[in-house]
């Protein structure tokens, strides 16, 4: 991320570093900088000089470390670089025992190659980092208690349990690896945290999801959320196509027929293991002419960082909680299949293809071979239309 604006000697203010909440890198002068990540966790790093080479220097997250401390600390460090020393040794032997974010890394690393492919790896780290990091990440493993648990899963254990039980899973493993490595001593504290937890329905496997009759006035207040321009437009595409996430995020130019306004997933990246065609309406034409002219029309249609890399999976989700919902990505498509049903005449076996849905019933699959493509074209203008209202 590059630096935003100029960097006079102590820029910052404490009003200002609590309201800042838009990604990038704020100077502070003399190498300090506050970095607001995407997920809207803040944390200090210096930027210094160190033998003769350009270092980052973390020095903590905000919660922990203020911004009179954070100057502090830079000065030491800047003192200590300037005599020849190496503040990245000296921050090393001072922070025996890690902090839950950095063991949490270090287990990551550990288990990377048992692990089937980077995206499980991805998804296991960034879970992490949206719920737990902002509530005890900064905290040293010793330290780590049942309460700082119960206090990172409490918000998601109702509202999305399977994701508060991987996180729960998660926290425990992160825990047995910093006892094994002599961080730790005693029981594991996941270990009694469902006393403090109301219990779970039984029923599983429903994304939450917006009313329909509220994503019109949602979709109005994309433009608002602090995130980057792909992360808005993806989002945005996702809602218009009712795609599945990986769908949208990983979507390619070579993919998209704008002359034909189709857009054809290839079977690879599909649930069903099947093509799908998805028509194009106008607001969603409308769009992809606004990322080709932000990026062009190779690769990726909404690239991450870098040009020839997705997006985390878990963006939309940062982008939904910046915006106080507490809906899921997924949960749109439900929007839409209520929409559908609700307040149009189309039917059912049209609006299921809309979601490349899979047929279980033989006889019906038999006797819709074709993919009903012009009346889906027409559904999906109508939603875009809906969504325009």
């Amino acid at each position: 991320m590059k630096p935003v604006g100029r960097h006079p000697q102590k820029a910052l203010t404490s009003v200002r570093v609590n309201s800042l909440a838009a990604p990038g890198r704020y100077g502070d002068g003399n190498g300090l900088y506050l970095v607001v990540d995407p997920s809207g966790a803040k944390r200090w790093v210096l930027r210094t000089v160190v033998q003769g080479k350009r270092r980052d220097i973390g020095l903590g997250g905000l919660r922990l470390v203020s911004l009179a401390e954070a100057r502090v600390k830079a000065l030491e460090y800047r003192r200590l670089a300037r005599d020849g020393g190496n503040p990245v040794e000296a921050k090393r032997r001072a922070k025996v025992v890690p902090t839950f974010a950095d063991a949490a890394r270090s287990t990551l690393e550990q288990h990377r190659g048992g692990w089937k492919n980077e995206k499980h790896a991805s998804a296991w780290i960034n879970t992490l980092t949206t719920y737990v990091f902002p509530i005890m990440g900064e905290k040293r493993v010793d330290q780590i208690e049942t309460a700082d648990v119960l206090r990172a899963l409490s918000p998601i254990w109702l509202s999305k349990p399977e994701t508060a039980r991987r996180i729960r899973r998660r926290i425990a493993i992160v825990l047995d690896w910093s006892k094994a490595s002599g961080f730790r001593t005693g029981d594991n504290p996941v270990d009694s945290v469902n006393k403090g937890l109301p219990r779970q329905s039984e029923k599983r496997g429903h994304f939450a999801a917006m009313p329909y009759s509220e994503v019109p006035g949602f979709v109005k207040k994309l433009p608002e959320v602090p995130t980057s321009q792909f992360a808005r437009l993806g989002f945005e595409f996702l809602i218009l196509t009712a795609a599945r996430t990986n769908e949208v995020l990983r979507a390619d130019w070579t993919e998209i027929d704008l002359d034909k306004a189709i857009w054809t997933i290839p079977a690879a990246r599909m649930k069903v293991g099947r093509e799908h065609r998805v028509p194009l309406a106008k607001r969603s034409l409308g769009l992809l002419e606004t990322a080709r002219e932000i990026g062009g029309d190779s690769g990726l249609i909404f690239p991450g960082r870098q040009v020839d890399e997705p997006m985390s999976n878990m963006i939309f989700l940062m982008l939904l909680r910046r915006l106080g919902a507490t809906f899921t990505a997924h949960g749109f498509r439900s929007a839409f299949r209520d929409w559908a049903s609700e307040c149009t005449n189309f039917p059912r076996e049209v609006c299921e293809m809309a979601l490349a849905h899979s047929i279980k019933d033989k006889t019906e699959a038999a006797y819709r071979r074709g993919d009903l493509f012009e009346k889906r074209r027409q559904l999906m203008e109508d939603w875009n239309n809906f969504l325009s209202s």
